[in-house]
């Protein structure tokens, strides 16, 4: 797990150590070219998990992801 949180305080496990900021400060964004949530940080955007995602929002974490739909006529969505 990339992330770790504590009373609305979240920790970042990134390639250059531990980022940590204030829940409420966090942003969750979609990656639509991955089809990913991520949050970005220091211009560094960290990939997590949906239930990353929904850890950090009822955390305090603002949701900012949007819903991606496939386009392919093949798809069963």
């Amino acid at each position: 797990m990339t992330v770790r949180i504590e009373n609305e305080t979240c920790f970042f496990t990134t390639e250059n150590g531990e980022e940590i900021r204030l829940c409420p400060d966090v942003t969750i964004v979609t990656d639509g070219a991955k089809a990913m949530s991520a949050v970005d940080l220091n211009g560094q955007r960290i990939y997590i998990t949906e239930a990353e995602a929904d850890a950090l929002t009822v955390a305090g974490a603002i949701d900012g992801r949007r819903h991606l739909k496939a386009t392919d006529s093949d798809s069963v969505i």
